[in-house]
């Protein structure tokens, strides 16, 4: 299916994005070098990220340990915070990180790798909780099937960047893109 539409009003003459205008900053097809082992480092992208969440749940359960201990086990009754926890910081990390002046968390940043919309702005608070809400939901029911379909289409996209509109590209070819062309004289 051709991302182009066939309206011939205005000046595109055929050409109009289906979306309103403009073609995709991120086409696969023109730069296909923004896509190149995305879906790999993507993978170690995650499992850094998984590190860099679990720390901080991981020494909050030692400290409310060791305060239990010291209160003589009055302290063991905030175990309780340690559930809703671990679902409120990783979206908090992912939308801070998303939505941040980088566009990736950390484990993206190690990877070199960018998220941005499909029309190439970046990320923000909103849409980087979403992502990871729909990331972990995907995960959750459809395990092998989140990476097949990323392998199934030009930009390596998941299941939820689909649903969400979003891309993960290689920031340094990204800015490469964007650095003008030497002189040719």
């Amino acid at each position: 299916m051709s991302d182009y539409g066939s309206n011939t009003t205005g000046s595109n003459n055929g050409t109009t994005w289906r979306s309103g205008g403009q073609p995709p900053a991120y086409d696969p097809w023109q730069h296909p070098e923004l896509y190149s082992g995305v879906l790999t480092r993507r993978v170690f992208a995650f499992l850094v990220d998984l590190i860099v969440i679990s720390i901080p749940v991981i020494l909050a359960v030692i400290f409310i340990f060791v305060f239990g201990l010291v209160t003589l086990g009055l302290g063991w009754g905030l175990f309780w915070l340690v559930s809703p926890a671990t679902v409120i910081w990783p979206i908090v990390y992912y939308g801070m990180s998303l939505g941040g002046p980088h566009s990736a968390t950390w484990g993206m940043r190690m990877m070199d790798l960018q998220m941005r919309t499909f029309s190439g702005t970046p990320g923000y608070f909103v849409l980087g909780c979403a992502h990871a809400v729909l990331f972990w939901a995907s995960v959750s029911f459809l395990t092998p099937l989140v990476l097949v379909v990323g392998l199934l289409n030009g930009r390596r996209q998941l299941l939820h960047d689909l649903v969400l509109g979003t891309v993960v590209v290689n920031n340094s070819a990204q800015a490469r893109m964007a650095q003008p062309a030497g002189r040719t004289y």
